[in-house]
């Protein structure tokens, strides 16, 4: 089968020579966007993700912030995200844990660019564009 025959979660797949920062640099948005409406902790994703990427992070809290948000795009984890509601508990888990563990390295900069990403969300103006523009 070939990859443009995959559904999304499949091609989201990982490489096992790939780390946690790749990963989520190379998958995060095509699951955010897949998921957007159906993601109550939306918000707090997206401001994790600017937190991992910003140069003045810790290392420490990078690799926090990207573990947690590898284990969010994952297609495979602890609780499969197809099964309402229940699906997504254990990402909301992680994703709050890793969120109180780098709390004070979520700065106000990560987060109000995440509510601009959230308020553009509906129209899907090209994400890399985003990610430039609000560094």
């Amino acid at each position: 089968m070939s990859i443009e025959n995959q559904d999304d979660d499949t091609k989201l797949g990982r490489n096992e020579s790939q780390n946690d920062e790749d990963y989520v640099r190379n998958n995060f948005w095509a699951k955010v966007k897949r998921y957007s409406t159906k993601i109550p902790f939306l918000k707090d994703a997206v401001a994790i993700y600017y937190c991992a990427i910003d140069p003045k992070t810790p290392k420490w809290a990078k690799v926090i912030a990207f573990g947690g948000l590898a284990y969010f795009i994952l297609p495979v984890d602890v609780i499969p995200d197809f099964l309402i509601i229940a699906g997504w508990t254990d990402d909301a888990a992680i994703l709050a844990a890793a969120l109180k563990t780098i709390s004070s390295h979520v700065k106000d900069e990560h987060k109000d660019k995440a509510s601009l990403w959230m308020s553009r969300k509906k129209g899907f103006v090209n994400d890399t564009k985003i990610v430039h523009n609000l560094k």
